[in-house]
């Protein structure tokens, strides 16, 4: 069973619309999965312009592989290199600890998580 950043066991980010790189609603990784999609956060509209100027349009939906495109609000799993980008830029999405993949850790500290998490204060 995958852990999350909490050392706990890895919890689903979002089944509509289904997220993950295995669309199994869960940030699981393997080794297909060249972009890292460890965190879950809930995207928002900041968020998803700052993603659409860096080249990834995140909004348009795509159906030939079975992508609805997002709105504020929904929850997927993210490449830990974009949300870090776009915590260094101020426009990160909040991001559920409890749904984000351990080895999340290994690109930014669970302080900067915290500092980002959905229902901390």
């Amino acid at each position: 069973m995958a852990k999350n950043v909490l050392g706990g066991n890895l919890e689903a980010c979002g089944i509509d619309p289904m997220t993950g790189f295995f669309r199994d609603g869960c940030c699981h990784t393997g080794a297909d999965d060249i972009g890292l999609h460890l965190v879950c956060a809930e995207v928002t509209r900041e968020f998803l312009d700052f993603s659409r100027r860096r080249g990834n349009d995140l909004v348009t939906p795509m159906p030939q592989f079975g992508f609805p495109g997002l709105k504020p609000g929904d929850r997927w799993c993210l490449c830990v290199e974009r949300w870090k980008e776009a915590m260094e830029a101020g426009v990160a999405p909040p991001v559920v600890l409890e749904a984000t993949h351990i080895s999340t850790l290994e690109f930014v500290s669970i302080e900067e998580l915290k500092a980002h998490a959905l229902g901390v204060d």
